[in-house]
């Protein structure tokens, strides 16, 4: 697409760029003929890391913080689709980032116009909702964090509600992805930067999980953004992305990826990370959430598949050798596997 092509396009304001999901639908949305806008407190550095993934120069880069309400505002002129990848940063202070945040982010989308695409996870959920969710579910968090993600998702139904800020929620498991350095694969399941001697997994292997592959997640967003016009103010679609009947799938697909079948699998050392959980405030933060890996919590997605005809799914073991050679634990000897 040439440059005057491209004025034409639509425009989508990505917030978050740098920290993994913005990034891939980023790469998604440009894919599709999208003009994309981005904003980092330090935009030579935030060209910097995106060059890991994306062309640094086919984006629209503007000095700005998500926490200054009126260069948010500034930034979302001329929006079509407003995505709010931004989160607290080192998985801490949520109240006191993630709520101010997100408003700010309602205010952009409404004097803009812009629809908010808002990326839900499944912290949302206690144990009374079932092992199978879909979008009815009953939302009644037994943690922390996961109070104050159902307080976000209320604030997009309220602003829907009063202000026809139109917004939509894609809720997805847990995420990995060539753009996704802070993920359980990355920071707990494979050491990045060698090849992979033990597979670390967080919960027991007879357990279901669900898992988001980001460039799969990041295609479903970028379908949705052209067909929003014709969704309500406020809807929430699940996407299914990769369920694994037992962690051990999981584990098996990582060893057909380095292509050893004898990696040994270990427990993930949950009595260390309680023992330090006092002093040090992520392990405190990431033990509120072991329960997610302790019972099967599956994302129904028919209401997805319904609208947009089928989900983008990339099989697992090559998903997995694009994350694992992001990481440096192993080397791509074949082009990389595209995402749908």
């Amino acid at each position: 697409m040439n440059t005057e092509e491209r004025k034409e396009s639509p425009l989508a304001l990505v917030t978050g760029l740098t920290g993994g999901v913005g990034g891939a639908v980023a790469q998604a949305l440009l894919a599709r003929g999208w003009r994309v806008r981005t904003l980092h407190r330090e935009p030579l550095r935030g060209r910097r890391l995106a060059a890991d993934y994306l062309d640094p120069a086919a984006l629209e880069w503007v000095t700005a913080d998500a926490l200054d309400q009126d260069a948010l505002c500034q930034a979302a002129r001329g929006a079509k689709i407003l995505f709010h990848g931004v989160n607290p940063p080192q998985y801490r202070n949520w109240r006191r980032w993630a709520l101010p945040m997100l408003k700010n982010a309602i205010e952009a989308a409404d004097r803009s116009g812009a629809r908010l695409i808002f990326p839900g996870n499944i912290y949302n959920f206690g144990a009374d909702a079932g092992a199978i969710i879909d979008e009815s579910a009953p939302q009644n968090p037994s943690t922390r964090k996961g109070r104050i993600r159902c307080e976000m998702e209320v604030l997009l139904k309220d602003a829907a509600r009063r202000r026809a800020v139109r917004s939509l929620v894609v809720r997805a498991g847990d995420y990995f992805g060539p753009t996704q350095p802070r993920s359980w694969l990355a920071q707990g399941i494979v050491k990045p930067g060698r090849p992979v001697r033990a597979i670390t997994y967080p919960g027991p292997l007879e357990v279901g999980h669900a898992f988001a592959y980001l460039p799969d997640l990041a295609q479903t967003i970028a379908r949705l953004a052209e067909l929003e016009p014709g969704l309500p103010d406020f809807d929430v679609f699940h996407f299914g992305g990769h369920w694994v009947e037992e962690g051990r799938v999981f584990c098996e697909a990582i060893r057909a990826a380095v292509a050893d079948p004898h990696v040994p699998i270990k427990a993930f050392p949950w009595w260390m990370v309680q023992g330090g959980s006092p002093f040090v405030v992520v392990f405190r933060e990431v033990l509120e959430m072991r329960y997610l890996w302790q019972r099967p919590l599956r994302l129904d997605n028919h209401k997805l598949i319904r609208l947009i005809g089928s989900e983008p799914h990339t099989p697992l073991v090559p998903a997995l050798k694009e994350c694992l050679a992001a990481l440096g634990c192993v080397a791509l000897t074949e082009p990389a596997f595209q995402a749908g």
